[in-house]
């Protein structure tokens, strides 16, 4: 049997032998893009009135949106938004749009443009989050420093845009992380992701996730008065929207997003190849753990998984390359996140605790001497890696013929074991 994956904008092929079982695991993506999903979300908010009914003329408006790195399509979404605004009287010049940088790099004037779209770029301000001028509001019960960038704070009304998907300790992307993590600064950010230690800090968990709940309770320092969020296709189409109450919302466009993207298996499998899908989100390894963190719930203790991607761009981030350098042995990643969380450490400690489960082949444009180094097997082309996984399972002395999962859009698919 042929097996395709993505790697960045190239495809990746492998034949697998007779007598390996094989399955494919993805996501249920309709078939036709919802064109008209955001409208009809807007018109039906959850747990709020209509936008056009909250905000009011002569309010100093914020709209916050994602960066560059993520697929959020604002420049499909402002449009719809913007008409709520312009039906309740607001001006284009009491409008501001944030993107939400968090802790990734500013955006150029031309990314902005392209974010929004040259003719909202033109009539409204847009500005990137700055963490050098925010304002502090107070801290949560956990101790986080609700720090909010000053365009934000001082407005009257505040709009969160953005996209569900699956996220490895939030739970999902979406919903309050325009504002906290995405407006906020280092020190807050840092503070809040310190516990994605915890047990439920983990992928596809939202009510009960101590992490979540803290950043959603930023929002009683800073409210946040509604909220249009998206779940994407795979070619990044909009296929479904959810628009009201930023968590009443953003849970019923979790259950959508569960319902379209959590796959069912009857058991771990012995190997899984994994693609993040490709560019975008494969331009580097920093990027491509998300896949590699949904794919550790697809295979079995002490299997394979062959992880899948162009990370033409190396680590993707200067520390995680430092810490994935430093350390002798996955295990040190490990308790080094104990003692001292860092931003970009924190993926080296994820990559090691998937590390401890099971091998890891990396089918890369990565130099194979950083590969190693980051406890991670090189490969160059699939078949290479895929027969040597097959090779190694048989050498293992295993009497059953070895089991496959195929997981094409790794960062968006959760394989969930069914219970006995």
């Amino acid at each position: 049997m042929q097996i395709t994956v993505r790697s960045g904008n190239e495809i990746k092929c492998a034949e697998i032998p007779e007598g390996v079982s094989v399955y494919v695991l993805e996501g249920t993506t309709p078939s036709d893009a919802a064109d008209n999903a955001v409208r009809e979300a807007l018109r039906h908010p959850i747990g709020t009135e209509r936008l056009r009914d909250i905000v009011k003329p002569g309010e100093r408006i914020v709209i916050l949106t994602s960066d560059i790195s993520r697929p959020m399509p604002t420049a499909a979404v402002l449009p719809d938004v913007l008409d709520e605004l312009y039906a309740a009287g607001v001006c284009d010049e009491d409008i501001t749009v944030v993107i939400a940088t968090g802790n990734h790099r500013a955006q150029t004037a031309e990314e902005r443009e392209r974010l929004v779209g040259p003719e909202i770029y033109r009539r409204v301000r847009c500005v990137d989050n700055d963490p050098t001028d925010c304002i502090h509001l107070g801290e949560t019960s956990h101790g986080t420093p609700v720090d909010i960038t000053r365009v934000v704070a001082e407005a009257d009304r505040r709009i969160c845009l953005g996209n569900i998907d699956f996220h490895y300790f939030a739970g999902y992307s979406g919903g309050i992380k325009a504002l906290m993590p995405g407006c906020s600064t280092p020190a807050a950010i840092q503070r809040n992701h310190s516990m994605m230690l915890d047990d439920r800090a983990s992928v596809g968990r939202a009510e009960d996730n101590p992490l979540r709940l803290d950043l959603e309770e930023a929002a009683v320092f800073c409210p946040i008065d509604f909220m249009v969020n998206v779940i994407l296709g795979h070619r990044k189409e909009i296929i479904a929207a959810v628009a009201g109450d930023v968590v009443a919302a953003h849970r019923r466009g979790c259950e959508l997003y569960d319902e379209l993207n959590k796959v069912r298996i009857a058991a771990p499998a012995d190997i899984v190849i994994a693609s993040q899908g490709g560019a975008p989100k494969d331009l580097n390894l920093y990027q491509m753990q998300k896949a590699l963190d949904n794919a550790q719930y697809a295979v079995r203790d002490g299997g394979t998984i062959i992880l899948v991607g162009a990370a033409n761009e190396g680590f993707g981030n200067k520390t995680f390359e430092e810490w994935m350098l430093a350390a002798d042995r996955p295990q040190d990643l490990i308790d080094r996140i104990g003692r001292e969380f860092r931003l970009g450490g924190h993926k080296a400690a994820a990559i090691a605790m998937v590390r401890q489960k099971c091998g890891i082949k990396l089918v890369s444009g990565m130099t194979p001497d950083l590969v190693r180094q980051a406890f991670l097997e090189s490969y160059q082309d699939l078949q290479s890696a895929v027969d040597d996984a097959l090779r190694q399972y048989e050498n293992a002395g295993h009497d059953a013929p070895p089991t496959v999962i195929v997981i094409p859009y790794a960062g968006s698919t959760l394989p969930v074991v069914i219970q006995a």
